[in-house]
């Protein structure tokens, strides 16, 4: 009779020990979840902050366009002088020219 319940005894002893474990390794893993989780929400909220950054600098179909350069009031500088080089800043409007002496629309 002994014999009998000395096995069935350390059957439940070991069943009951891993039950005890299994519990504590799901209370750790929940814990190291809601730290990787709070972790992971302030990166979703800084890459949704740069997303809108980069959305409200968006480039404009027509700056895109090769060659195309803005327009400019009289009197406003038109273009910059770069060494021995001169760039165009903008287009004058009509009945005006870039003088490129003084680099203004007149």
């Amino acid at each position: 009779m002994v014999s009998c319940r000395l096995p069935l005894l350390c059957g439940c002893l070991s069943l009951l020990l891993i039950l005890v474990y299994s519990e504590e390794s799901v209370g750790i893993r929940s814990a190291e979840a809601s730290d990787n989780s709070q972790e992971e929400k302030e990166l979703i909220e800084a890459l949704q902050e740069v997303l809108e950054k980069l959305k409200s600098k968006r480039i404009l179909p027509l700056d895109k366009k090769l060659g195309w350069v803005p327009s400019c009031d009289a009197g406003e500088q038109c273009a910059v002088r770069k060494g021995a080089r001169i760039g165009k800043l903008c287009n004058c409007p009509r009945g005006t020219t870039c003088n490129f002496y003084i680099l203004k629309c007149l």
